[in-house]
């Protein structure tokens, strides 16, 4: 099978395999192959932070025209995956020479595959975009055609919890990888300063319980599958919810808008994490470190690409409050405005490459000592 997942995020992704079980993890571009059976393949679906689909190939060959490209679609009897009164849909990838549209080869491969039936059975089974019964995926490399099943149906981060959003909110996806990233394990306090509508709390949370990400997702496509069995299913949930555990310390939101604040809580509330996570309305910049423990940071302050700020003083308040407010605390935050980061006034420990939607954006760490440095450095 493979995993499709955002550039940055492969490794913690074959991370995730490996601990869940996975057998012959092989790292690719926003991609890790696997094996695994088929309640393997409702695990990972339900379990995956970093996952935004589960593929399942069923068939390769050589695609130079559209005439092979037809003639490979079908040579798979699609009848083991499909009858004539159902419906499906076919997504496309290609990076190759000899294809130069995706939606030509979703059409020509739809043409085969309902040729195949009507030709068996008179009847041929319809497209529906929205609710199909099988979604199929292409990608052609070159002149290697490879056919999947998407176990996921729709991406992976809608996770089934958030209903209400803000401007510009995070991926689930991407809030999880980067908490996995920053090392976000569950052992300490956590705050995410600038909330919004609570995405990155509810994934923190999550993790420090080890409650499966997708648990309250309403549907996954492999349930419409001829061979869906809905006992191995619920026998995976049971024995995922049995490995959940206790988290003894606090998550904490703040937001200075009251609407995002109420919206984070819906949130959460929906995601049933409301015994964990404590959210209030707070300017940041006003705020200062309740506990006097480790406090592990993660947050998603605004770009300025949708909302108007002042970048330069924001900034530069972020890091005075960081410095001055938050000792003991490691801060992780994404920007996609790389020169703004020069106005925090704080060296980062570490800078990691990563995307947020289409923008180019950096994952970075300011660890705040409790004292000084130098005095951190010389016990």
């Amino acid at each position: 099978m493979l995993a499709k997942t955002f550039f940055g995020f492969e490794e913690i992704l074959a991370k995730e395999l490996q601990l869940l079980g996975a057998q012959n993890v092989e790292i690719g571009t926003r991609a890790v192959s696997f094996k695994g059976d088929k309640g393997f393949m409702y695990k990972a679906n339900l379990s995956l932070r970093t996952a935004l689909k589960i593929l399942k190939p069923i068939y390769q060959f050589r695609a130079f025209n559209d005439q092979s490209l037809y003639k490979g679609i079908q040579g798979i009897d699609w009848s083991k995956y499909l009858n004539e009164n159902q419906t499906f849909v076919i997504d496309t990838t290609i990076h190759s020479d000899n294809f130069k549209h995706s939606q030509f080869v979703s059409q020509k491969a739809k043409d085969a595959i309902v040729d195949q039936f009507r030709e068996k059975t008179g009847i041929r089974p319809s497209i529906d975009k929205d609710f199909p019964d099988l979604k199929i995926h292409i990608h052609i490399d070159r002149d290697q055609c490879t056919v999947s099943l998407d176990s996921s149906g729709e991406s992976l981060h809608q996770r089934g919890y958030r209903t209400a959003t803000n401007i510009a909110p995070i991926n689930e996806v991407l809030a999880a990888g980067m908490l996995l990233l920053s090392g976000w394990d569950g052992s300490s306090d956590f705050m995410d300063p600038m909330c919004g509508s609570g995405t990155i709390l509810a994934e923190a949370a999550m993790i420090a319980c080890n409650i499966p990400a997708n648990i309250n997702r309403k549907e996954f496509a492999f349930e419409k599958w001829n061979d869906w069995d809905n006992d191995l299913f619920d026998q995976i949930i049971d024995a995922l919810l049995k490995r959940t555990k206790e988290f003894r310390y606090t998550i904490t939101g703040y937001d200075k808008a009251p609407s995002a604040v109420n919206k984070a809580k819906d949130n959460i509330l929906n995601a049933n994490l409301e015994d964990y996570v404590t959210i209030a309305q707070a300017n940041f910049f006003d705020t200062k470190k309740e506990n006097a423990g480790p406090l592990h940071m993660v947050f998603n302050p605004p770009y300025g690409e949708r909302l108007d700020i002042d970048l330069e003083r924001f900034y530069r308040e972020l890091g005075d409050t960081l410095k001055n407010n938050y000792p003991n605390t490691n801060a992780w935050f994404i920007t996609a405005n790389l020169d703004a980061l020069k106005f925090v006034g704080l060296r980062p420990s570490r800078k990691i490459k990563l995307f947020n939607g289409s923008l180019e954006a950096r994952l970075v760490k300011y660890e705040m000592y409790e004292g000084s440095k130098k005095a951190k450095f010389n016990q």
